[in-house]
C-alpha cells in the first residue's frame, strides 16, 4: 500500500509524488466530444483550444491553469520539457512521456501518470489532476453543468495514479551491485497486463534501458548492473500491454555505485590441487564484457592469462608437472571499454601425478586406415617418439620423431600383424618417460586415398587432385565417369604418385561424375573410392549487397525500431548480427546458379517465404576442406528474414536461456553463444566490439 499524507505541505516537502483522487477522477465519455466549462477560483476560464478527454482524463492547456494559479510555465523547446513553478514547488514534465519530476527544495521525486502531455495547435495540454493535485488545489466536477471547478482553497487528501509500488529497493537507495527487483500490487494486475519491465533511466533526460522483464508479476528480477549505469537514476517499474502500451507503474530515485566484487570460484584458498583439470567460475556483482584468468607460479615466476571468455562460461585450469608448488590464480573482469576490474588472488599448492598417454588409437583396434597418434602429457618435453612394436618378434619400430606433436599414421602392408604402441618422450632435463602400451591390430592392406574433390562438391572451376597411400605406387591415374553417359576420361597421370594433378573442366564437361584414382603397388591395380560430384561451367553468381555500406547501419536500426518495443530484443544486439553476418549489408547470398537475391541478413539455412537460394558451406573429405552447395531461406524483402530471425529466438525452445536476458545487448551476445547459436568461438565478442565501437547500444534507449 502506498503511504498516505494527511496535509499538502507533507504531501510537497517529503515526494510531491503522489496524485489526489477525487470524485472527477473519471469524466463520462459521454462528454468526450462536447465542450464543457472550466471555473478556477470561481471564475469561467475561456480556453482556447478548449480542454478535451483523453482516456477519460481531462486535459487542459497548462499555461492557462498556471497563470490562473498564480505559478510559472517555462518551455524547453529543445527537449521538450515543460517546467511549472510556484514558489518553491518544481515540476517537469516531458512532452509524450509518462514520467513526472517534483522538487521542492533539495529534495526531488518520481512518479508515473497515465495519460502523458502532449502538444495540441501548438499548445501543451496536461491533465488537469496533474496541475492542481502538484500545485495544492481542489477539484470536482459537476455533472449537470458539465463544468470541471478548480479551488485553491481546498486542501486533499492524496494517493498515487496506480496501485504499483516498488518494494524491493527504497527511494534514494544506493546500488552497489546485484539487485532483485520487485513491485507490490495493492489490487491485481492492470487489465491486460502482459509484462513487467525495470526501467534505469537517467535523471537529466529520463532515457535509458531495459535492465529486466517477465510475465511473472510475483516474482522479483536479478538485475546485474553494468559500469556504465552508474550515477544518478530513476529506477522505473512499469507494465504493459500485448503491443508495447503503458499500463501502470512506479519510479523511485536511485543512485548505482557499483563496488565491484570479482570472486574466483572452483577453488579456495590453501588447497592442495592434485587433480588432471580443475573447473574455475567468475562469480561478480555486475555485468562485465568479458573475463580473463590468471595464473601465477612464484616459484619459477611463470605467469599466463587467457584470452577473453565468457563471464558466465567458465575456465577449465589444466596443472602441469611444472607447476607443481605454489600458485596464485584470480579472474579480472572487464567493462565494454576495456577497463579491468581484478580479484583478490586465491593462493594453492600444486601436486600433480606425472601423466603420459598415449592417444589416437584404443585397445585392440583395427587400424585399416590412417591414424592420428598424439601423446597427452602433463610436462615439458624435448623430444616425443612414437613406437610399434611387434608382438611376435619384438622388433621395435620408430615411426615418428620430433621435439612434439602428433603423427598421422597410415601403416602399410611392411607394419600388418599385432602390435604395441605407445609414446616415448624426453622431458627437458634429458629423463625418458614412456607411456603405457595399446595392443592393436594393423590389417596392413595397401590402400590411396583421393584429396582434392569432396562428396557433394560442385566443381566450377581448376582443383588440384592428389593422393595418400601408404604404399610406394608405381604410378598412378586420375579418372572421370559420366554418371548419365558411362564415358570415362583420364585427367591426369603419371609416375609420380605424389605429385600434383590439375583438372580444369572444360565447355562440354557440365553434369554429374564421379572420380577415382587408380595407382600400381607390386604391378596390380588399387584404387580410391568414386567420389560423386558435379561440374557445373555456366554463370555464377556471387553475394550482393543490400545497400551502401555507409547506409546499412541506419537501414538495419530502422528495422530494429519496428519490432524491438513488441519483442523486447536488443536492437543493438540484433543489428550487430545483421552487420557481422553479411559485412555491413555487402554480402547477401544469391542462388549461386540464378542470381535470385536471397534478402537473408542472417544466414540463415533452409526454406523461407521466398523459397531457397543455394549458396556455399564448408565440408571436409579426407582432411582435405570443400565447399559443397546448400540451401539458405530466401525472402520476399529484408523485413521478412527480420521477422523471421526474431521467431526463431523467441520460439525455439534452445534460445529460452537467450530470452531471459534478450533486452541487454552484452549479456545477450554471451547467451546466443551457449544457445549454439554461432559456432565461432569469438562470436560473442565480437558482436560486444561491434556494439560499442559503433554506439549501437543507443538503439536500445528507452524511456516512459
Amino acid at each position: 500500500m502506498k503511504k498516505k499524507y494527511s496535509s499538502l505541505n507533507k504531501y510537497i516537502f517529503i515526494s510531491m509524488l503522489m496524485i489526489v483522487m477525487s470524485i472527477c477522477y473519471f469524466i463520462p465519455s459521454a462528454y468526450a466530444d462536447a465542450s464543457f466549462k472550466l471555473v478556477i477560483d470561481g471564475q469561467e476560464v475561456a480556453t482556447d483550444p478548449e480542454p478535451f478527454i483523453k482516456d477519460d482524463r481531462t486535459l487542459v492547456p497548462i499555461r492557462v491553469i498556471a497563470e490562473n494559479l498564480n505559478a510559472e510555465v517555462g518551455w524547453d523547446n529543445d527537449n521538450r520539457i515543460v517546467h511549472i513553478t510556484k514558489g518553491d514547488i518544481q515540476v517537469l514534465l516531458r512532452i509524450d512521456s509518462n514520467l513526472v519530476e517534483y522538487t521542492n527544495g533539495n529534495k526531488t521525486s518520481y512518479s508515473l501518470i497515465d495519460v502523458a502531455p502532449l502538444i495540441k495547435e501548438d499548445r501543451t495540454f496536461v491533465p488537469i489532476r496533474l496541475v492542481s493535485n502538484a500545485l495544492g488545489v481542489g477539484i470536482e466536477w459537476d455533472n449537470d453543468e458539465r463544468t470541471v471547478i478548480v479551488d485553491s482553497s481546498q486542501k486533499n487528501e492524496f494517493t498515487s495514479f496506480f496501485d504499483v509500488e516498488i518494494t524491493s529497493v527504497e527511494s534514494g537507495q544506493v546500488i552497489e551491485g546485484t539487485t532483485y527487483l520487485g513491485t507490490t500490487l495493492d489490487s491485481p494486475a492492470p487489465a491486460g497486463s502482459a509484462e513487467i519491465k525495470y526501467l534505469l533511466l537517467d535523471q537529466d533526460t529520463a532515457k535509458g534501458f531495459v535492465i529486466a522483464r517477465g510475465t511473472d508479476f510475483e516474482i522479483p528480477y536479478k538485475w546485474m548492473p553494468a559500469m556504465e549505469d552508474n550515477g544518478n537514476k530513476i529506477l522505473v517499474a512499469a507494465f504493459y500491454d500485448n503491443k508495447g502500451n503503458f499500463l501502470a507503474g512506479d519510479a523511485i530515485p536511485v543512485k548505482v555505485e557499483i563496488n565491484p566484487q570479482i570472486n574466483l570460484t572452483g577453488i579456495t584458498e590453501g588447497q592442495l590441487i592434485t587433480a588432471d583439470k580443475v573447473p574455475l567460475g567468475a562469480e561478480l556483482n555486475f555485468s562485465a564484457a568479458y573475463v580473463k584468468y590468471e595464473i601465477i607460479n612464484p616459484d619459477l615466476e611463470l605467469y599466463y592469462i587467457s584470452h577473453e571468455l565468457d563471464p558466465l562460461g567458465g575456465f577449465t585450469m589444466i596443472p602441469v608437472m611444472e607447476d607443481n608448488g605454489n600458485m596464485s590464480v584470480k579472474v579480472i573482469a572487464y567493462d565494454t571499454k576495456g577497463k579491468a576490474y581484478e580479484g583478490n588472488y586465491v593462493n594453492v599448492k600444486v601436486k600433480v601425478k606425472r601423466k603420459l598417454i598415449l592417444g589416437g588409437v584404443v585397445d585392440n583396434q583395427t587400424i585399416d586406415g590412417s591414424v592420428t597418434l598424439f601423446a597427452s602429457r602433463n610436462f615439458n618435453v624435448s623430444e616425443t617418439e612414437y613406437v610399434a612394436v611387434d608382438t611376435k618378434t619384438g622388433t621395435e619400430t620408430v615411426l615418428y620423431k620430433n621435439g612434439y606433436g602428433s603423427y598421422s599414421w597410415f601403416p602399410g602392408p611392411d607394419m600388418a600383424g599385432q602390435k604395441e604402441l605407445y609414446a616415448r618422450v624426453k622431458d627437458t632435463a634429458g629423463n625418458t618417460y614412456i607411456s603405457e602400451s595399446i595392443p592393436v591390430n594393423v590389417s596392413g592392406t595397401a590402400k590411396v586415398f583421393l584429396q582434392g574433390v569432396g562428396l557433394g562438391q560442385v566443381v566450377s572451376g581448376t582443383v588440384n587432385l592428389k593422393v595418400k597411400s601408404n604404399v610406394v605406387l608405381e604410378s598412378i591415374k586420375y579418372i572421370l565417369t559420366n554418371l548419365s553417359t558411362g564415358q570415362t576420361k583420364v585427367v591426369g597421370e603419371g609416375a609420380d604418385y605424389l605429385a600434383e594433378y590439375s583438372y580444369t573442366p572444360g565447355d562440354g564437361d557440365a553434369g554429374n561424375w564421379s572420380i577415382r584414382a587408380e595407382g600400381i603397388y607390386a604391378g596390380e591395380i588399387i584404387t580410391t573410392e568414386e567420389v560423386k560430384f558435379t561440374i557445373y561451367t555456366g554463370e555464377l553468381y556471387t553475394a550482393l549487397p543490400i545497400i551502401e555500406k555507409d547506409k546499412f547501419m541506419g537501414f538495419a536500426s530502422q528495422l530494429d525500431k519496428e519490432t524491438k518495443q513488441v519483442t523486447g530484443m536488443s536492437a543493438a544486439l540484433q543489428t550487430a548480427q545483421a552487420i557481422l553476418e553479411t559485412g555491413w549489408g555487402q554480402s547477401v547470398p544469391v542462388d549461386k546458379y540464378d542470381g535470385q537475391f536471397s534478402n537473408n541478413l542472417f544466414g540463415i539455412k533452409g526454406t523461407g517465404s521466398a523459397g531457397s537460394v543455394t549458396s556455399n558451406t564448408w565440408e571436409e573429405y579426407n582432411g582435405v576442406s570443400f565447399r559443397i552447395d546448400s540451401e539458405f531461406r530466401a525472402y520476399n524483402n529484408v523485413s521478412e528474414s527480420w521477422d523471421n530471425h526474431n521467431e526463431l529466438l523467441l520460439t525455439k525452445s534452445r534460445y529460452e536461456p537467450f530470452r531471459q536476458v534478450m533486452f541487454d545487448s552484452t549479456q545477450g551476445a554471451w547467451a546466443l553463444r551457449r544457445c549454439g547459436y554461432a559456432t565461432d568461438s569469438s562470436y560473442s565478442l565480437k558482436l560486444i566490439n561491434i556494439i560499442s565501437l559503433y554506439n549501437l547500444k543507443a538503439l536500445d534507449e528507452t524511456t516512459i
